[in-house]
């Protein structure tokens, strides 16, 4: 999978001192620097520079030696679905290690993660959990004599189960290479799509023992500016993305108490009432009573 392009139009000679220092230093600071083999559902995998495809795809198979690897399986969580047809966003929160968010995650969901509720059973698709188990680890390709390290992310079903003979899921393999006295850096791997698995599931498989010239080859790369970032999830740097993930508002906390909640007794104050003019009542005067008699009599005579 060398599928090497040359960047020289007339190359005349080529010296054998090709350390760069500067080229270390730049690369363990930039931001857009990354060397990666992509897997696809297609069953091809894609060697992928700044972003770039470089070649042609590799359909089913290639090897590979394994420079570097974290002790322990990380974690990444997406709060929103995987949608090909949208702009790729950053994990709402992930841990190298898998024991606590690391401190540039924009959304952490617990203080450690063996009690967040996105590591519960049922909190994920399926039954499954949220948050899911990814392995980044640091390669070199079979026959390439560049010392150029490429990225190559192991996902989470391709992680964990039993093998058969010598063909085994990640985790399973690095436990068959040390029973056998063996270790990741000291054998060619061939991975490879299991072409039997329903979805897209990788084999690893030793293919032999590194030469001398190889185990040299791996003995002076081990220590370069990727072997370590390549490792670890850093997804702006080695993935290219920069778009903030979807963050909710936090939900008001509900607070409880074992004593009563003290309430201020306010004095009560009658309001004035305003009162209305009642009607003078109309009492009979002199002149009205004579004037009745008056009528009175006049009524009389008739």
């Amino acid at each position: 999978m060398s599928n090497e392009v040359s960047i020289f139009k007339n190359q005349t000679g080529v010296s054998t001192r090709r350390h760069s220092a500067l080229a270390e230093q730049l690369k363990a600071s930039s931001t857009i620097y990354s060397r990666r083999i992509q897997t696809s559902n297609k069953g091809f995998f894609r060697k992928i520079i700044n972003g770039e495809q470089v070649g042609e795809p590799i359909r089913d198979e290639f090897e590979a030696i394994i420079v570097n690897m974290l002790p322990k399986v990380s974690r990444i969580y997406y709060k929103d679905k995987f949608d090909p047809t949208k702009e790729a966003t950053l994990p709402n929160c992930w841990s190298n290690q898998g024991d606590k968010p690391e401190a540039g995650a924009p959304d952490p969901q617990h203080s450690n993660c063996a009690d967040c509720p996105m590591n519960v059973k049922g909190s994920g698709d399926n039954g499954g959990k949220a948050c899911r188990y990814q392995r980044r680890i640091a390669i070199l390709l079979a026959g390439d004599t560049s010392g150029d390290l490429y990225q190559f992310n192991i996902p989470a079903k391709s992680l964990f189960g039993k093998g058969s003979g010598n063909e085994h899921p990640f985790e399973s393999y690095i436990k068959y290479l040390f029973s056998n006295r063996e270790a990741p850096d000291t054998v060619i791997t061939n991975i490879s799509y299991d072409l039997d698995a329903d979805s897209m599931e990788l084999l690893f498989t030793p293919v032999r023992s590194l030469t001398d010239e190889e185990y040299d080859l791996v003995s002076s790369v081990q220590t370069a500016a990727e072997a370590k970032m390549y490792t670890q999830i850093t997804v702006a740097q080695t993935d290219g993305v920069t778009k903030a993930p979807r963050i909710e508002a936090p939900k008001p906390k509900v607070t409880r108490s074992e004593e009563p909640e003290e309430v201020e007794l306010v004095e009560e104050v009658e309001e004035p009432v305003k009162r209305t003019k009642k009607k003078e009542e109309h009492t009979p005067t002199e002149d009205s009573d004579s004037l009745a008699s008056v009528i009175d009599a006049w009524s009389k005579d008739d």
